[in-house]
């Protein structure tokens, strides 16, 4: 079989790891259960076992496309697309559940455009991603971290997000450099709400962009009257970025919210 270097392609192949996966995800004969990258079919199977009320997969590779259709015939919806064509076009009755060996080189891009779906938990239940472990620290980050940043904060906005495992690189084929992380992705049920995500996108991008800078530069990039703001929100202009907990980005972005309306 070719591998596609350019599509991100690393196979996953441990049986027992395979397991663990789809025991995260919980899969009941009421769900409908989607899979990102299904590649040769491995997990595909173990969630079939599962028996879900439906499962659809999504493949860029036309070829593994070909491939899938014929080893489950019926039992598998297969579309040959790319899931960053497809993530907002799923229309359920019920709230879905993702699963997803994530190409390293458009993960992050996944994840977000997932984020910025309006009534995210209405439409989803929960997301069992790999990631590699340098993106999924990114991730779970907290506060006061070196990996805190953007990516931590625009997921907190929407998920709980929960670390399962550390995935060594000989579980792949081909093998990748570096190793992977199993996490699972949750959407919150109540969350802050903003007029738009590209709000917190920018306010969070000027803020981490800077990152070893104090915050008041950023903050009179922002706001004119940045000190009455930083007043209001008791902020203290000289922590750094990452010293700023998730709820107080969120009332940052609500003030640079009032400016666009």
């Amino acid at each position: 079989m070719l591998i596609k270097k350019n599509l991100g392609q690393n196979f996953l192949s441990n049986d027992a790891l395979l397991t663990k996966i789809v025991d995260c995800g919980k899969v009941t004969s009421q769900d409908i259960v989607i899979e990102i990258g299904p590649g040769t079919g491995n997990l595909t199977q173990k969630i079939l076992n599962k028996s879900p009320k439906k499962l659809i997969v999504i493949e860029k590779d036309l070829n593994l496309s070909e491939l899938l259709k014929k080893k489950f015939g019926e039992k598998v919806e297969v579309i040959n697309d790319d899931i960053l064509k497809r993530y907002d076009k799923f229309d359920f009755k019920v709230p879905l559940k993702v699963f997803g060996n994530l190409p390293y080189n458009i993960s992050t891009k996944i994840l977000t455009s997932f984020i910025k779906i309006n009534n995210l938990n209405k439409k989803f239940k929960k997301f069992i991603f790999i990631f590699q472990k340098e993106v999924a620290d990114r991730i779970l980050a907290e506060e006061n971290s070196k990996n805190y940043g953007r990516l931590s904060i625009l997921t907190s906005w929407k998920m709980n997000k929960l670390k399962i495992i550390d995935i060594n690189p000989n579980f792949f084929y081909p093998k990748p450099k570096v190793w992977s992380s199993l996490i699972t992705l949750t959407p919150k049920l109540e969350f802050k709400n903003l007029k738009r995500s590209k709000h917190l996108e920018h306010v969070t991008n000027i803020f981490f962009n800077q990152r070893r800078k104090m915050i008041k530069k950023p903050m009179r990039q922002l706001f004119n009257d940045f000190e009455e703001i930083a007043k209001e929100l008791e902020l203290d202009l000289n922590l750094r970025p990452q010293n700023l907990s998730i709820n107080t980005y969120l009332e940052i972005c609500r003030f640079y919210e009032k400016l666009t309306q």
